[in-house]
């Protein structure tokens, strides 16, 4: 109950504060403890930034706050950009034992449950997330869109409607009832050709995906899809990738599998997410190519953990198990050669709202705090194409998170966000 009374009260000062703000010509002033701008090497102090409206108007040296500007003392924290995670499920249920809940859920009640999933990542300090997909095809889409309209609390939203996947691949919702029988908007992505996979990608963008998600090889949590083993063809990658790139948008590759992961790689696509067994030449590919890695390095714990606790699918179990070790061997690699990496944490196999808990797996295999925490701010951005968010830099949204330990020294303080600040807006 005291719990309850506290947050009620935290969003109480919160929406007065807000209501100050706005009273004031929309401006803060805040004051900075130490202030790590998710870009540079940089940890400074004595640094105030002024916050027009949604925007960081100006980073500088403290002084007298502008006039008609409220004053935010954060002086006993450390200050960073809002985080990023690349790789989420939001609009969706989340992962259990029960193979058929996707389906017994309607799309109104996973639009629901995807609003609690949205509130609780952005209470956590992620205030961008890069949604890769969801069974029920387009929900992601209906989701980002109320956040944005401001229907309901979440971080910023990048959305895949679906996944391109071959059919009963990786991407599709096997052993529950004969696919060709499953509602049709699980079936969205389905190609079994190239032609049928640039179809595909332009139906998804007409409905307002922001970027396309591909299947490349067999996914550890599908039933009959093995990991290693490649799904979608070379050609077919390339249709999508010629569709979105001529639309200005970006194209991903889940790809577990050597073979698959350099068949992406060759086709185009941007980004590759899990990258789980990939070998030297793949790193050194995606290395030449620029292409970044998506690697999700904590989540092979809570599935061995609590998948066996709760009788997950016993492929799951083992295909997990084969993965999960030569995964944090590749992304420990990858970070010796300087691949391109950013924060993904595949959060919905997990609690949403837990995303902070890859920092410290990031920083045991091979990344420095400083390395880790620009994954998920300056990096991450960069990797999405993004120059609005991931910084504080003027020009940028005002996305803010505060701590009070030191993350440099303890990166594990990022798990425990004091303040969440979106466009100017206190969460809390």
């Amino acid at each position: 109950m005291r719990r309850l009374q506290y947050r009620y009260l935290t969003a109480a000062l919160a929406a007065s504060l807000l209501a100050a703000s706005s009273a004031s010509a929309e401006t803060l002033y805040i004051e900075a403890g130490r202030l790590i701008d998710g870009v540079t090497n940089d940890v400074r102090t004595g640094q105030c930034l002024t916050v027009a409206r949604d925007r960081i108007a100006a980073v500088g040296p403290c002084g007298a706050a502008p006039e008609g500007a409220t004053r935010l003392d954060w002086s006993a924290f450390t200050v960073l950009p809002g985080l990023i995670d690349l790789h989420t499920h939001l609009a969706d249920l989340g992962q259990s034992a029960d193979l058929a809940a996707p389906i017994k859920a309607s799309p109104a009640e996973t639009a629901l449950v995807g609003a609690r999933n949205a509130r609780v990542t952005l209470e956590a300090g992620f205030t961008s997330v890069r949604d890769v997909g969801t069974y029920r095809g387009l929900t992601d889409v209906a989701l980002r869109n109320a956040i944005e309209r401001g229907d309901v609390p979440g971080p910023r939203m990048w959305v895949a409607g679906a996944y391109i996947t071959i059919p009963k691949g990786g991407g599709e919702l096997n052993g529950v009832i004969p696919n060709e029988d499953l509602p049709s908007d699980m079936r969205l992505g389905v190609a079994a050709t190239p032609d049928e996979a640039a179809a595909k990608t332009a139906y998804l963008l007409d409905q307002g995906a922001d970027f396309i998600k591909t299947i490349a090889t067999g996914a550890v949590l599908a039933i009959g899809t093995e990991p290693g083993a490649p799904e979608l063809t070379v050609d077919q990658l390339r249709a999508v990738v010629k569709v979105a790139h001529s639309r200005g948008k970006k194209v991903t590759a889940h790809a577990h599998g050597a073979e698959g992961i350099k068949n992406a790689i060759r086709a185009g696509v941007d980004s590759i997410e899990h990258a789980s067994l990939a070998d030297e030449e793949a790193l050194q590919l995606a290395k030449t190519h620029g292409t970044w890695l998506a690697m999700d390095i904590y989540n092979g714990d809570y599935i061995d953990e609590i998948g066996t606790k709760e009788g997950w699918p016993a492929e799951y179990l083992r295909k997990n198990r084969e993965t999960t070790d030569a995964q944090r061997a590749a992304f420990r690699r990858a970070v010796e050669l300087g691949v391109n990496i950013g924060y993904a944490t595949d959060a919905g196999v997990y609690p949403h709202g837990l995303n902070a808990r890859q920092f410290r797996n990031m920083v045991r295999y091979g990344m420095t705090p400083m390395q880790a925490i620009q994954s998920a701010t300056g990096r991450a951005a960069e990797e999405m194409g993004r120059d609005d968010v991931g910084a504080i830099v003027p020009g940028r949204y005002a996305d803010l998170v505060a701590v009070r330990a030191d993350p440099l020294a303890d990166i594990t303080a990022l798990e425990k966000i004091d303040h969440v600040m979106k466009g100017g807006m206190l969460v809390r």
